[in-house]
């Protein structure tokens, strides 16, 4: 009876905890690992899955990087984030991964699979076989890129396990998990995956969200020659997840003189799975409290981030069994990546030299223009675009540039699509534009531009005086010049 209560009790607690896991990537070895076998939707930690397959078919010979996939109408159809090319665009395999990788596109992960797969469910299967392979016995995929989906679940010890696959098995490739940013066009976007170009040593992988799975990553460093591999799963933002992984990585590096008192917990695939449904975490991370829609690009401030120790996120961390690193994880995600030439991708065959500019001017042009700097500062004005416009317009350049057009009216039915658990990878820099480009922050402007000469308004009746004498020239002048003034 007593254990009955006692079980009562932690379940409540095990099904909102994060999963956090961090294992050595040559060995195996796990030196932390907490909720790591308890099932989890994986979000778009799928695509890791998906790019394991394709570049395995490429090293395999029955591809390559310059293979030419065509965007069907299924991939077009995608919810963002998403490139969003039109059906019958070709691009290489080269080109798609990196889409897939950088940008999270959920389109660019169905292009490959049905070019590696024949379709969706050919590519699913060859996806469940590898997992198997691979030892990941939690796993089950249903699509390429993690959106919404029963069947589509993984667990922090299966992620690790195939994090370590990508790393031993496709060493040729692995640069695909550590792009920080690609260029389309004009349009820049960066890694979502934080870590990359601001935590020392890092080097992989990849992020994932959606509403009942929180937010997923995978990261990865090395220092003095050792690799660490740090999983979490369910954390409350995009800030958050990268915090905990670099809290994980931090510990690891720095060492225990204490761990010989702990029992050893084996190797990541002697873990042994819970039997259990993944915990629903949509009414957390996108119910009716949230005043604007949760993304994978969640850029939520944290205050301490959680290494003081204090509050519920610190609470968490202590329970973990962490301990505070030496550098404040939390300062050191919140500055700016460091700088770094963004990776060129296009449209159509492979190309070099001359032929590369012409198509990078080619697909810049299929971008609409439009201007940006009136608009992003009447949305700056607007309570609701504080938030999410300007922060990353200014901050990341990426999110005042990336993926105009399919952002707004994709992205936010799918975060509260009702009945859906989940909401794919999405991409705030596209919902910026979304924001920029509705008609009516354009009906502000004479107002909003009214602000600055508000001083002088009361002017306005005394030029209007003047009209009585009715030289218009003389009237014309003087009006134009207060406002100026």
């Amino acid at each position: 009876m007593v254990i009955v209560a006692a079980l009562a009790i932690l379940a409540p607690h095990v099904a909102q905890a994060e999963a956090l896991l961090l294992i050595e990537a040559d060995s195996g070895k796990v030196l932390q690992a907490e909720n790591a076998t308890i099932p989890w939707y994986p979000a778009s930690l799928s695509k890791l899955m998906t790019a394991y397959v394709t570049l395995k078919a490429v090293k395999e010979g029955r591809i390559t990087l310059d293979t030419l996939f065509t965007v069907s109408p299924t991939a077009a159809s995608q919810s963002p984030s998403k490139m969003g090319f039109r059906p019958g665009t070709q691009l290489t395999v080269d080109n798609a991964l990196k889409m897939m990788l950088v940008k999270s596109a959920n389109d660019m992960a169905v292009v490959l699979a049905e070019g590696v797969g024949g379709s969706i469910d050919g590519f699913s299967a060859m996806m469940n076989q590898t997992a198997q392979q691979l030892g990941m016995t939690q796993t089950s995929y249903v699509n390429p890129n993690g959106l919404p989906a029963d069947g589509q679940i993984t667990s922090a010890r299966d992620m690790a396990i195939l994090a370590r696959a990508i790393i031993h098995d496709l060493p040729e490739y692995e640069y695909f998990v550590h792009i920080p940013s690609i260029r389309y066009g004009r349009r820049i976007t960066q890694n979502f995956n934080k870590l990359i170009g601001r935590y020392p040593g890092a080097d992989g992988f990849k992020t994932g969200f959606i509403c009942a799975s929180g937010y997923n990553l995978i990261g990865s460093a090395t220092r003095d020659g050792r690799r660490l591999i740090a999983v979490v799963l369910g954390a409350s933002s995009g800030q958050m997840r990268a915090v905990r992984a670099a809290q994980l990585l931090n510990r690891g590096f720095a060492g225990n003189s204490l761990s010989w008192l702990q029992p050893s917990l084996g190797t990541v695939d002697k873990l042994v799975p819970v039997d259990a449904s993944p915990p629903d975490l949509h009414e957390e991370m996108c119910g009716p409290r949230h005043k604007r829609p949760a993304s994978d690009e969640d850029e939520e401030a944290l205050a301490g981030g959680g290494a003081s120790g204090s509050g519920p996120a610190g609470a968490t961390f202590f329970a973990a069994g962490l301990q505070p690193p030496s550098t404040n994880p939390a300062e050191m995600l919140a500055q700016p990546a460091a700088p770094s030439e963004p990776i060129p991708v296009y449209t159509g065959p492979t190309k070099t030299g001359a032929a590369l500019i012409a198509a990078i001017a080619a697909d810049t042009e299929k971008l609409p223009a439009g201007p940006k700097g009136k608009k992003t500062r009447v949305a700056a004005k607007r309570p609701d675009a504080t938030a999410e416009a300007n922060p990353n317009a200014k901050t990341n350049p990426e999110a005042k540039t990336g993926a105009k057009p399919e952002a707004k009216s994709d992205a936010k039915p799918d975060i509260n699509k009702p009945g859906s658990n989940n909401k794919p990878d999405g991409n705030k820099a596209n919902a910026v534009p979304a924001r920029h480009a509705s008609a009516k922050p354009e009906a502000t402007p004479p107002a909003a531009a009214g602000d600055k000469p508000a001083v002088k308004l009361p002017a306005k009746p005394r030029t209007a005086v003047k009209p009585g004498t009715k030289p218009a020239p003389k009237s014309t002048s003087s009006n134009a010049a207060k406002p100026a003034g």
